[in-house]
């Protein structure tokens, strides 16, 4: 532990210890974390990364915790978010430089503003930038990777490393884009288009949200990624799965591929509801539903059916 404290004095930033990870997910569930860490800058995080590395401590980089689901037991080793910390966003004509702990909604605010086209669909979409981007986030027939140019990461030596598009590849809810390095910023080149037109985008996706979606509810978005021809949700919903509820957390009864916590559901609910809902699913279609969201602390067996 003592060599864990070290890291205070390389950090400027947010660093606190045996920090519960409830407070960093939209699920509100989580147990402590070692260390919860928002670095100042990429210099100072090249110095913690360097540090963990040579005395071999668990490293886990998230973004906002919007498509989180943390161990009950909590996390043994070091969490480190660009949130709050890594939001320079710069514009030259329609070139989006961006870091990574840019908000997804600020992202979507400035380039409309600028008539830029490209990102509207990601409109009331939580989360920042360097998590959309790992998991290729999109909505409504678009996704993230679509106008990117390239992305700078940071190694656990404290490298930089440049990819460009062609260099990392993409697909459904799927990047290449390595579990080891942290993600520092982004570049994009949208299209100029009209006020109207872009408007018009926004208010599709902002509707198609509000209508589908639980938003008055904690969540971590879609659990499931939706297999081939079909939606999660629907699957679940023929299942007779809607609105089940184990402990405090539940499968939504206005979206099934959302699932909720009511107050004070703890991860193992979710897990539950996981297991129950692959079970079902694969029971009745012989389909295994895929996860979405992402886990820490968790085991496999733990998501997966009995059967």
């Amino acid at each position: 532990m003592e060599s864990l404290r070290f890291l205070e004095s390389l950090t400027k930033g947010t660093i606190l210890f045996n920090e519960p990870m409830a407070k960093h997910t939209s699920y509100g569930i989580g147990g402590p974390a070692d260390a919860y860490i928002v670095p100042k800058d990429s210099e100072e995080l090249a110095n913690i990364l360097k540090y963990s590395n040579d005395n071999r401590f668990p490293v886990y980089f998230i973004g906002s915790g919007s498509n989180l689901l943390v161990s009950d037991q909590g996390i043994n080793g070091i969490v480190i978010s660009p949130r709050n910390s890594l939001k320079k966003l710069e514009f030259t004509n329609n070139i989006i430089i961006a870091e990574s702990g840019v908000m997804l909604g600020k992202l979507v605010k400035e380039s409309t503003k600028r008539n830029l086209s490209g990102l509207e669909s990601l409109i009331g979409v939580p989360g920042t930038l360097g998590g959309a981007l790992v998991m290729n986030a999109g909505a409504f027939g678009s996704e993230i990777s679509k106008y990117l140019k390239y992305v700078k990461v940071m190694n656990m030596k404290g490298q930089i490393i440049k990819y460009n598009i062609n260099q990392i590849k993409f697909s459904y809810r799927f990047s290449t884009l390595k579990k080891d390095e942290f993600i520092l910023s982004a570049s994009f080149q949208l299209l100029s288009e009209t006020l109207k037109v872009i408007e018009e985008k926004k208010q599709f996706a902002s509707m198609g949200r509000k209508t589908n979606q639980p938003l008055k509810y904690r969540s971590a978005g879609s659990v499931f990624k939706n297999p081939e021809n079909y939606a999660a949700g629907y699957l679940i919903d023929q299942v007779g799965l809607k609105g089940k509820k184990i402990g405090d957390a539940q499968i939504s009864d206005h979206h099934a591929n959302f699932f909720i916590n009511h107050g004070n559901a703890m991860a193992k609910d979710i897990t539950s509801l996981i297991k129950l809902a692959r079970k079902e699913v694969f029971k009745k279609f012989s389909i295994q539903l895929e996860l979405e969201v992402k886990t820490i602390g968790i085991k496999k067996k733990e998501l997966l059916s009995d059967d």
